[in-house]
């Protein structure tokens, strides 16, 4: 087992509740939890062993909300996904921890961004479903920032939302898409070496607490005042990837 301090599994604990929630009841929270694992891991093998725990909550996003999913924009997404994956792949295999570190510091501010301009100015947004610049820009930023920092969510949010899914429909096809995208990513992944054997076993530790707050996310997603929640996220993605790119 890694030697860990009781604090950084704290933290690590936090995350891995927040990996739940995020899928099954706010799409894009799991910002925290990257920032927190590439605080407390070596960048690259924070990356390995979240990816995991992703995939964990994604079979239950799939479980709860497998009937509502747009299979026509999972399709049309496709492409640019893939594309967006490989260039990920090769700058994992050139860049070192600082560089990858950096790097996700700057995809998280990019995305809070992103989500705050989702929120100004949402209600102006026109649907983007059969535009395919829409389709190529979000799919292959989408792709390389769940490969280099499985950090999609904020990004994938925005283009579902401004496609004007219903909730149930939106979950649906972001659970599919991230549970397809994740498992694509993972002999990538095991290539890279970014996979290991200590984050398999830090794993281990914490998946108990993802199916949690899986099924919590689940019973709260109806309950939760949700601006609440997103102001929370947005402040502490703030500051974990300042800390990421000062530390």
């Amino acid at each position: 087992m890694p030697e860990l301090s009781w604090y950084a599994w704290a933290l690590l604990g936090v995350a891995a509740l927040i990996v739940g929630l995020s899928k099954t009841a706010v799409p894009g929270a799991g910002t925290v939890a990257v920032a927190i694992f590439a605080a407390v891991l070596p960048a690259k093998q924070s990356t390995g062993t979240l990816l995991l725990l992703l995939i964990v909550a994604d079979l239950f996003a799939v479980a709860m909300y497998r009937r509502h999913t747009d299979w026509r924009t999972l399709a049309r997404l496709a492409p640019a996904v893939v594309a967006g994956v490989l260039v990920g792949v090769v700058f994992l295999w050139f860049a070192d921890d600082l560089w990858v570190k950096r790097t996700i510091g700057v995809i998280l501010l990019a995305v809070i961004a992103i989500t705050l301009l989702r929120r100004r100015f949402a209600s102006g947004v026109t649907a983007p479903g059969p535009h395919r610049v829409a389709a190529a820009t979000y799919g292959t930023l989408g792709g390389f920032t769940t490969m280099v920092a499985n950090a999609a969510g904020p990004v994938m949010s925005m283009y579902f939302l401004a496609a004007r899914f219903e909730v149930k429909a939106f979950l649906g096809t972001a659970a599919w898409f991230f549970a397809i995208v994740n498992l694509f990513k993972v002999p990538f992944s095991i290539g890279l070496g970014i996979i290991t054997v200590p984050g398999l076993l830090i794993d281990l530790v914490l998946v108990p607490l993802v199916v949690v707050a899986a099924f919590a996310g689940r019973r709260l997603a109806d309950r939760m005042p949700q601006h609440v929640f997103e102001r929370l996220v947005i402040a502490f993605t703030i500051v974990g990837a300042v800390y990421l790119l000062l530390g």
